[in-house]
């Protein structure tokens, strides 16, 4: 990947115990996962990169966690799945951020 895509790259993380569970990771967990997602991201590509790249938190993601989730060290934002079906529930998470 060349350094002038940066910004167009996304990476989204849920834990595989979370996919269609509806359960969410301790923002204690996020935070963990995230770290590391970060640091290997400049572990190959360098700092600059690692900083550039966005990691979203894509596990169960509703309007009572949102804000807690996007609150967490390393999260740029939140890939938003089942309750993105609602277009309530979907507007308060996007007022969450």
């Amino acid at each position: 990947v060349s350094g002038d895509v940066t910004n167009s790259i996304l990476v989204a993380y849920e834990p595989v115990w979370a996919i269609g569970t509806g359960e969410t990771a301790t923002t204690d967990d996020v935070a963990e996962a995230h770290g590391i997602l970060r640091r290997r991201l400049t572990e190959v590509r360098g700092d600059g990169f690692a900083q550039e790249v966005a990691i979203l938190y894509g596990g169960s993601v509703k309007p009572g966690n949102a804000a807690d989730l996007l609150a967490v060290a390393d999260v740029d934002g939140v890939l938003v799945g089942g309750a993105s079906l609602n277009p309530e529930s979907f507007a308060r998470i996007a007022e969450s951020g």
